[in-house]
């Protein structure tokens, strides 16, 4: 579009002295919303030579496409051109201005928002847990936060949400997942000297519990993990205040244990978990939702572990693996494997119709799913 350029004018079209070639440019069409960004440079491009480049906000990422146009888009100099004559005007014969074409765009780049590629961050911190054998700490590829920013396709709070999702730590600088049996010691360490020194659960003293728990040869970056990993802190204190365990994720923390080794017969499931579980909390296994599958064997109830934060990220990967799990579900078991997926621009329904078939044997039955 000529800027000033009246309607119904006309210009003279040439080429410019320094004409092509076209590779060199390339435009960009942007929502207004994300105009301020780009022009402060408060954007990024992220991804891999084998990957597609993503544009990442501080909060949003970006899928970057070229689209290509049928029409030749030529790109011209900024000039006045409000002097151009109308067509079929009395001064039409009169000499017309001419506008020099400096570069022809065969298209431009659109942004598309999708969902933030987080999938890669489990596999690599995942490669090298932090165990409480410090030798192992120090094979494998670490990964500091400017290393993660370079890998990984997702916007800085997308990446650091996606973090606290894999209870990652930050030790020495690096980002670690702490390995589950090493936070299994931990945290038994912590009930049992809450038994101890007569700790409630509820209201658990910072300073108390990092004290005695470094004095039993545990790092105190690793202590402050596992009341993060397994608690909330309820009030600040100028001595670190006051923290309480979550009830449903120590519940499920022992459920995992039991389950690692394979499924279990339901009775025997229940009696070992009960066990396990401290008397301040009331168990229920309406915590386990989302991380464990039962099934009918005969007579026989059996639990086996299906967490969902084992699962991918993207839609089409994780219906995939679930109707592999199971050809069937009811929607009261698809619910929770689910519910956490995002994807821009479509919803939840929007999700089962397009990976989904839904049938309904009758009127008052529960309808199922099955793979399209």
């Amino acid at each position: 579009m000529l800027l000033n350029l009246q309607p119904t004018s006309s210009v003279s079209i040439q080429y410019h002295p320094f004409f092509g070639p076209h590779d060199d440019l390339v435009l960009l069409e942007l929502d207004e919303k994300l105009l301020s960004d780009v022009l402060y440079q408060r954007v990024t491009l992220r991804g891999q030579p084998d990957e597609d480049a993503v544009l990442c906000t501080k909060s949003k990422t970006y899928l970057v496409k070229f689209v290509g146009t049928s029409n030749s888009v030529f790109l011209i100099p900024p000039a006045d051109y409000s002097t151009s004559h109308e067509s079929g005007g009395e001064n039409y014969n009169q000499q017309v201005p001419t506008a020099s074409v400096i570069k022809v765009a065969p298209g431009n780049m659109e942004l598309v928002e999708v969902a933030p590629r987080l999938d890669k961050l489990k596999s690599i911190l995942s490669e090298n847990l932090y165990s409480s054998d410090e030798a192992s700490t120090a094979m494998g590829d670490l990964y500091k936060w400017d290393d993660l920013i370079n890998k990984v396709q997702a916007s800085d709070d997308e990446l650091k949400a996606g973090l606290q999702a894999l209870s990652a730590v930050e030790i020495d600088g690096y980002w670690r997942i702490v390995d589950e049996k090493y936070m299994d010691v931990i945290l038994r360490m912590l009930l049992h000297n809450s038994v101890l020194n007569d700790w409630s659960l509820d209201s658990l003293v910072e300073d108390k519990v990092v004290s005695v728990l470094e004095s039993d040869g545990f790092p105190r970056k690793l202590v402050y993990h596992c009341l993060n990993v397994y608690g909330s802190r309820v009030e600040e204190a100028m001595d670190g205040g006051v923290w309480r365990l979550d009830a449903r994720r120590v519940c499920v923390h022992f459920a995992r244990g039991i389950l690692r080794e394979g499924k279990r017969k339901m009775e025997s499931f229940m009696e070992e978990w009960l066990r396990m579980i401290p008397e301040e909390i009331q168990p229920s296994f309406d915590m386990l939702e989302g991380e464990v599958l039962t099934e009918k064997l005969g007579v026989e109830t059996w639990v086996r572990a299906l967490s969902v934060s084992s699962l991918p990220t993207t839609p089409a990967d994780r219906f995939s693996i679930l109707f592999k799990e199971r050809a069937k579900w009811e929607w009261k078991d698809l619910e929770p494997y689910i519910r956490d997926l995002n994807v821009p621009g479509l919803s939840s329904e929007a999700l089962l119709l397009k990976y989904t078939r839904r049938s309904q044997p009758s009127i008052d039955a529960e309808p199922v799913f099955s793979a399209r």
